[in-house]
């Protein structure tokens, strides 16, 4: 590692800005320049104690707030680490093409092999019940719709979770409500029963995890996730799925190109 001096500077001791913050604010400084590699150790706390003069509860109050932030995850005894950048670039205008569904290619798996990572989906639950106000209004007043739950892993660390929901008179008794639903997912299934796919509509919006969220996609402290509601629309205008996901923000970039006229 380089020398500290030449990374971070001292204190300013005519700031009326908190001594653990200006430690904070010099660490972000150097991880957003480069100067701390995407999963490099950072300085010790002892380092720091003797680096700034300060004491190891102040050096850690400054490493909680990167934890914060989530640019920083700590590792028991091993010390505290920069984060890496989000692996997987979501590209909204190719992830649903056809072609990649034609070669037998759900939306997900184009994206991990983009990233070069190994895909898989657990906790797999697919059942019958009954609409929530805001799904059946979505489908059209579908009162009863086919869920499919289901978690998304990269590299084996979970990224996402997904619910779709589809009416019933169209994904009962297919292959849709099928634990496999087949090559290219259920979107090639839809098209397979005549409801060729037209365009998407998404919601996105970010906001801080529930508890349940925590555990389940295995955040740490301070990262934020994506929550992102798609609808599917056939080209009779009718909507044929609503799909219901919260992604780790900091495993994802949502790439979009937007028409200039």
């Amino acid at each position: 590692m380089t020398s500290l001096p030449s990374i971070l500077s001292g204190l300013d001791p005519t700031s009326d800005r908190a001594v653990f913050r200006q430690i904070a604010d010099q660490l972000r400084e150097a991880i957003d320049r480069g100067r701390f590699k995407e999963g490099e150790k950072l300085p010790s706390e002892a380092e720091l104690v003797e680096h700034y003069g300060v004491s190891r509860m102040t050096v850690r109050n400054s490493f909680s707030i990167l934890q914060g932030e989530g640019l920083v995850h700590a590792e028991h005894g091993k010390g505290v680490f920069v984060r890496p950048r989000p692996p997987v670039r979501r590209l909204a205008s190719d992830r649903f093409a056809r072609r990649h569904r034609e070669q037998g290619k759900s939306a997900f798996i184009v994206e991990a092999d983009a990233a070069g990572s190994h895909p898989k989906v657990d906790s797999l639950e697919v059942k019958e019940e009954k609409a929530s106000q805001d799904i059946s209004t979505r489908l059209g007043s579908a009162r009863r719709v086919l869920a499919r739950r289901r978690r998304y892993l990269l590299d084996g660390r979970p990224v996402e979770f997904a619910t779709s929901y589809l009416p019933l008179d169209i994904a009962r008794g297919t292959q849709i409500a099928e634990p496999n639903p087949g090559p290219g997912g259920i979107y090639a299934r839809l098209e397979e029963l005549g409801h060729q796919l037209d365009h998407f509509e998404e919601e996105i919006r970010a906001r801080m995890p529930s508890p349940s969220e925590v555990k389940t996609l295995q955040l740490a402290s301070g990262v934020p996730v994506i929550h992102l509601i798609r609808t599917a629309f056939d080209t009779t205008g009718r909507a044929v799925e609503v799909c219901d996901t919260v992604m780790a923000a900091d495993a994802y970039v949502l790439s979009y190109q937007l028409p200039a006229t």
